[in-house]
């Protein structure tokens, strides 16, 4: 390769490099701006033609959709979450919720291997447990008192990031298109393989977006009511964790309410236990696999054991943001697969 070509290949990949450090701080704002984009893109479009010659006006019409369905509401739940956990570690300290009396109930009626079992793991003495649980819960307290105040201490960057992510949205609402087609222009392969990559893309986070986010609000809501009706305390958290695991294929939210349910039979509440299990099999289960069809459709489906590894190491490697981007990451690797399959030329896609 000679000179002439080699600077301008160099200075190109050099001055991309550059740039993707200098935004790496944003990189959370302009994800989600680009999910957000491309999310209620078909919404602002028929904004758009419900308003001719108001285009601006359309897309902060979208834009305040946007705050109403997911900002307003994710501030409302965080601020909910911490006062939730604040009272349940009050009615723990204040002894509404003896910690040490369900260990000890929870005991007496495990079978003997699981008490042995206890017992050599230094949990058989319940004066020992008394004082773990006093350990945990007072590391627990700090932690999450830290972390409030980390909290408070970055209202400011979080208000920014939230800033920079409504402002790009706003412009990639309105130059979106023309820029997703020059980047298809600009991408070196052949024109079938452009159109395949492109429309995967868009596909991907559609399906992402509603068939993962919409999902696990319904089934953490589902949840959470279902143990609000119970009476197990702290119903909000166990809601809030359950659309968390839900976004886990495989694994999904019956990490939270199989436990509870053992928990509830072991105790003696055996009626709530048989409650709560048959809403988590029949009901809560059953979201996932109702409505996450209807929502996402066949265009991007992957296997599961693929999504569940994509997932676990997206949020490994970049924590909440993982739980978007690896599974996009994921179904980009096999479009590309599958656009590269086909002959150079266009065509049926290569055997074999």
């Amino acid at each position: 390769m000679t000179f002439a070509r080699a600077f301008p290949l160099s200075l190109l990949g050099g001055v991309t490099l550059a740039f993707l450090w200098l935004v790496t701080p944003f990189s959370g704002a302009i994800l989600w701006a680009v999910i957000a984009a491309v999310l209620f893109d078909p919404l602002n479009a028929r904004l758009v033609r419900a308003m001719p010659g108001r285009r601006n006006v359309a897309i902060l019409v979208t834009l305040l959709a946007i705050i109403a369905l997911f900002v307003v509401p994710a501030m409302l739940l965080g601020g909910a979450l911490v006062a939730e956990a604040k009272g349940l570690y009050a009615r723990v300290q204040g002894g509404d919720i003896d910690v040490v009396r369900l260990v000890a109930d929870l005991q007496r009626h495990l079978p003997a291997w699981a008490r042995h079992w206890l017992a050599d793991i230094g949990l058989g003495d319940i004066n020992g447990v008394r004082a773990t649980l006093s350990r945990g819960l007072a590391d627990g307290f700090q932690a999450v008192a830290a972390r409030i105040v980390r909290i408070g201490q970055g209202t400011l960057g979080f208000f920014l990031q939230l800033g920079v992510m409504l402002y790009l949205t706003f412009f990639l609402l309105r130059d979106g298109r023309a820029i997703a087609a020059r980047i298809e222009r600009a991408l070196p392969v052949e024109r079938t393989q452009r159109v395949i990559l492109v429309a995967r893309f868009v596909t991907v986070i559609r399906a992402t977006i509603k068939g993962s986010l919409i999902v696990a609000a319904l089934q953490g809501i589902t949840g959470g009511l279902i143990f609000w009706a119970l009476g197990i305390p702290g119903a909000l958290l166990w809601g809030v964790a359950m659309g968390f695991f839900s976004l886990f294929p495989a694994i999904g939210t019956g990490l939270i309410w199989v436990p509870m349910t053992l928990y509830l039979l072991a105790t003696g509440a055996v009626w709530q236990a048989t409650l709560l299990f048959a809403c988590g099999f029949i009901i809560i289960s059953s979201v996932d696999n109702v409505v996450r069809p209807i929502l996402v459709g066949h265009d991007a489906q992957m296997p599961d054991y693929i999504v569940l590894i994509a997932t676990l190491g997206g949020f490994e490697l970049m924590g909440f943001n993982g739980f978007v981007v690896g599974p996009i990451i994921a179904a980009l690797f096999l479009a590309a697969w599958e656009a590269f399959s086909l002959p150079a030329a266009g065509g049926e896609p290569a055997t074999g």
